[in-house]
């Protein structure tokens, strides 16, 4: 088996700071707002050469910790993740090499890592005696592409016995060594979705932004009563604000006292529009139904019928899921992997 390496595509860089020319007049400046890269832009997440490798084993394309932490930053990625992986353990046929609690966690590595191990112990006499799932976040292939090794830290090393690990891919197009989840397109989305919620929980934690401006022309205003109205605006910031003031003005002018929002409003209109369009990014990268993961309808039309979008999401989705598991029989030379019809209940059934 051999390593491609993809061709290099040639790029412009983009304008910063550093190259704005030396002169007198005045410039714009163009800033750069940190990590995120455009996928052909210097080498980011998805552009990488190959599988470096120490000797042993090859490192993988991309960090497998920061897809074990990105599995959980919002829920509209890890909810569909689950939704499939539920699906496929509650039509899975336990077997005697393989225990329904050991395929959901083998399904859920494919699933966020591309990558799914199952460890075969044998007896004595060299027959199965079960299939053990080895966490695909700690899981290196050897070098020569037979061996696999599992390296949970540093000095903790386990080469597995050769032929004994059976591992599940999701070919990608640059290499052959690893496996890469189908989402990767959506991860930005998600990282957005997860900065614009952190945003917002400081923005309420912090409790001292500013939030509107007191816009005072009012002469019958002493100054004994705008110094006190200042220490009670002072005295309102911080946790637990958002508290009320009183202004009583006798003889004042209607427009004396204005308020002035300057940022609530805006910012809790682009916070929405951020938090859905990520989410529909999300959704389309992993191809479940908005209806079967708890997705309310803004629309009135609503989403459709449920029953409808599970059976064409088994279809198109789940079907192909277990053609990929069933894979197993084959290496095992037994039919381990084996599922139940995927049938909804009748309207008033119980069952």
């Amino acid at each position: 088996m051999s390593r491609r390496k993809p061709r290099r595509v040639a790029h412009t860089a983009h304008p910063n700071t550093q190259d704005a020319p030396s002169t007198g007049a005045s410039t714009v400046e163009v800033f750069t707002f940190g990590d995120p890269e455009a996928v052909l832009d210097r080498r980011g997440i998805f552009d990488y050469l190959q599988c470096l490798h120490n000797g042993r084993w090859y490192e993988p394309p991309i960090s497998w910790e920061g897809l074990a932490k990105t599995f959980r930053v919002t829920p509209h990625h890890s909810s569909p993740l689950y939704v499939k992986r539920n699906i496929l353990v509650s039509t899975f046929k336990p077997h005697p090499l393989l225990s329904r609690s050991a395929f959901s966690a083998w399904v859920l590595d494919f699933l966020v890592f591309g990558n799914a191990y199952l460890e075969r112990r044998d007896a004595m006499s060299g027959r199965p005696l079960s299939l053990k799932p080895a966490l695909a976040k700690y899981v290196r292939r050897s070098t020569d592409l037979d061996g696999y090794w599992y390296v949970p830290t540093t000095g903790e090393e386990h080469e597995f016995e050769p032929g004994s690990v059976f591992h599940l891919l999701e070919h990608d197009i640059d290499q052959e060594v690893y496996g890469l989840p189908e989402y990767l397109s959506a991860l930005s989305s998600a990282w957005l979705n997860e900065a614009s919620t952190l945003f917002r929980r400081r923005y309420y934690k912090n409790g001292s932004h500013a939030g509107f401006v007191l816009y005072m022309t009012d002469t019958v205003q002493n100054e004994d009563d705008i110094n006190a109205m200042r220490t009670a605006l002072k005295n309102s910031k911080g946790p637990g604000n958002f508290r009320n003031l009183m202004v009583y003005a006798p003889g004042g002018k209607k427009d004396g006292i204005q308020l002035l929002p300057i940022s609530e409003v805006a910012a809790k209109d682009e916070f929405l529009n951020i938090k859905n369009v990520t989410r529909d990014d999300q959704l389309a990268a992993h191809r479940v139904p908005p209806q079967l993961i708890g997705i309310i309808p803004t629309n009135t039309g609503g989403f459709g019928s449920p029953a409808q979008a599970a059976e064409v999401f088994a279809r198109n989705e789940i079907g192909p899921l277990q053609a990929r598991f069933m894979e197993l029989n084959e290496w095992v030379g037994q039919k381990v992997i084996e599922f139940e019809p995927y049938v909804l209940p009748e309207a008033g059934s119980t069952t």
